[in-house]
């Protein structure tokens, strides 16, 4: 009966003594992650230092700075990524695809 009281463990739970290793988080299922789509880690960076950064990731991506005030098409374009920046050069928005 003293038995029936003690916790059944499945075979895949580690003992409680041993840490459990954590796995590199993927995005994407299989090999294959999800392509990243915005950089908005790039805010406040220059366009330069952007585009370096935008090309090293996706290397025939099509970079467009667009200055304060200009107007944009609407098309999409999944090769495209547009640098919002201010009047000095700066990134003010999250660049995106499209």
């Amino acid at each position: 009966m003293a038995e029936e009281n003690q916790q059944i463990k499945s075979p895949q739970e580690p003992p409680s003594d041993q840490a459990v290793p954590t796995l590199p988080r993927m995005h994407g299922l299989g090999s294959n992650p999800v392509p990243k789509t915005t950089w908005p880690e790039l805010v406040g960076l220059t366009a330069e230092e952007g585009e370096r950064k935008i090309k090293k990731e996706k290397p025939g991506a099509q970079i467009e700075v667009v200055q304060p005030d200009c107007c944009v098409t609407c098309d999409f374009r999944q090769n495209r990524v547009r640098l919002h920046v201010d009047s000095l050069g700066t990134i003010q928005r999250a660049p995106r695809i499209g």
